[in-house]
């Protein structure tokens, strides 16, 4: 099982190999359907999921190695401890999973049981909501396009529900067929004629779900004003010169010549003044979380404020991120609004803080996260920023958090994301994170921006449609034109109650026994 949950994390992004699904997740089926009680199918969950979370989680171990000479001790536990900490996620469903018949309910109440328990990361401490299964189908491009639309009904849960049961009963067929010949211990479907049903349910449940995406594609557009023209600000810094506190002054200054050449690059693509109808669109810059060493400079530095502003002439605003200290003297990871002026008309607080990272759970006897970590904030929130169509600053992490992401009771018209992803090197980790920009763009019906350290910062529309990126360890700056918003989507409305419902919904069917043919005949 070890092994199966390990080649499951195939599926998820930079990867995205859906079809090894079809062979893992029914072996795992059947050793639930053989299981000789709960605990034996909790253990084999158990198993999977520590390999399945082991192997998509393995580059947590580089944010450890740029300070390893501090924490070498620490080393084995980021990916490892995570794993064994979410394993319980999935040996939960695989326990209760025993309380359906054996054969396709129990299929049913794995999947539902899947879903809710992987909703309920979101739990976990401060939070660990990443990588659901879901996100394997924002595959890069078209493809992608296509097969995340129903995200903006269902959301990303919604999705996983689908691909995990797709994955079982389409996978349970396909192997049931290839066996057809042999006495094999566990078969769901034995007779032809049942493979074939599923078969068709499979193609069916494919074809409207991308027929429903092609008329949403075709049929939605956008409302209302367009959205600024945003300069994503990618200064590249290593990491290991941040935590260092290297080069400060060079560093802000490659952000002020970056930031210069941007605003010069967006005022380019504004309509020519001549034109009887020409309207100006709103500029705006954004440098990415925690921008340059110097933990409050911004903060307490009018100067370095107005030189920021000065570099930038003609751009309505700034988003800054960089860490700050509050009144209580707790340091909090933030965005700061600027004003042409320099004066911050805005701040933002990060809500939910990465564990072990940013927070330290209180257990945990050592002291792993400087300080104790840092102070969360209230949530999200919607600036009214002068000049500017209202935007949701969003700090990194947060992006993972389906339907946690907008405030509902004041929707902005686009969304903005400072991230850091130069902890993780170039790996699956920041293709990983991504995928939920993307998601969350699509579950919104809001285009989004992204700056990041180093890389990848991107644009995308309320589709979850690319408009523009500058890759990982590229230095320079991302101009874009962000569409106006999409209306809101059944998702935005209702958030993860609908997919929540749905997977309720789908583990109580495992429950109805069918009647057989001689009661509908009254025999």
């Amino acid at each position: 099982m070890l092994g199966m949950g390990a080649l499951s994390a195939l599926a998820l992004p930079p990867v995205h190999c859906l079809p090894i699904l079809l062979l893992t997740f029914p072996i795992l089926g059947c050793a639930l359907n053989t299981a000789p009680n709960w605990k034996k199918a909790a253990w084999a969950g158990a198993l999977f999921g520590f390999g399945f979370y082991a192997a998509n989680l393995y580059w947590l171990v580089n944010a450890v190695m740029i300070r390893a000479e501090e924490f070498w001790w620490f080393v084995p536990f980021p990916s490892l401890g995570c794993a064994l900490i979410l394993a319980p996620m999935v040996a939960a469903p695989a326990a209760l999973s025993r309380l359906a018949p054996a054969g396709p309910r129990r299929l049913l109440a794995f999947a539902g049981s899947w879903t809710l328990f992987d909703m309920g990361r979101v739990f976990l401490f401060s939070g660990f909501t990443w990588n659901p299964l879901g996100s394997a189908l924002a595959i890069p491009g078209t493809v992608g396009d296509v097969l995340i639309q129903p995200a903006a009904w269902i959301g990303v849960d919604g999705l996983t529900l689908f691909v995990v049961l797709g994955a079982l009963f389409g996978g349970a067929a396909l192997q049931d067929a290839i066996r057809a010949r042999t006495d094999h211990p566990c078969r769901f479907f034995p007779h032809r004629v049942d493979r074939l049903r599923i078969a068709a349910c499979f193609v069916a449940v494919i074809g409207i779900s991308l027929a429903a995406s092609m008329i949403r594609l075709h049929s939605v557009h956008p409302v209302g004003e367009p959205g600024p023209i945003a300069v994503l600000v990618q200064g590249n810094v290593p990491e290991t010169e941040k935590v260092g506190h290297l080069n400060p002054r060079d560093i802000f200054t490659r952000y002020l010549h970056l930031t210069a050449d941007g605003v010069l690059q967006a005022h380019k693509l504004q309509p020519r003044s001549d034109f009887p109808d020409a309207v100006t669109r709103p500029i705006v810059f954004l440098w990415p979380e925690t921008s340059f060493p110097g933990s409050t400079l911004l903060q307490d530095s009018p100067r370095a404020r107005r030189m920021i502003m000065n570099w930038a002439p003609g751009a309505d605003a700034g988003f800054i991120g960089a860490l700050r200290v509050d009144e209580d003297g707790r340091y909090r990871n933030s965005v700061l609004a600027l004003a042409p002026d320099g004066d911050i008309t805005a701040i933002y607080d990060k809500a939910r803080l990465v564990p072990f990272g940013e927070y330290q759970p209180p257990f945990i006897p050592l002291q792993i996260v400087p300080q104790g970590g840092m102070a969360a904030g209230p949530g999200a929130q919607t600036w009214h920023v002068p000049g500017l169509p209202p935007v949701g600053p969003l700090v990194c992490y947060e992006v993972i958090f389906s339907g946690l992401t907008v405030n509902g009771h004041d929707r902005p018209r686009w969304l903005a994301n400072v991230t850091n992803d130069g902890w993780f090197g170039n790996s699956a980790g920041p293709r990983q994170h991504l995928s939920s920009v993307r998601l969350r763009a699509v579950e919104e019906g809001l285009p989004i921006a992204r700056a990041a350290n180093t890389g990848i910062s991107i644009a995308y529309d309320g589709f979850g449609h690319e408009l523009a990126r500058l890759g990982w360890g590229k230095t320079g700056t991302l101009v874009v034109s962000l569409p106006a918003a999409l209306p809101a989507p059944l998702f935005a409305q209702y958030g993860r109650t609908l997919p929540a419902l749905l997977s309720l919904a789908v583990f109580l069917a495992a429950f109805i026994r069918p009647r057989r043919k001689s009661e509908k005949t009254g025999r």
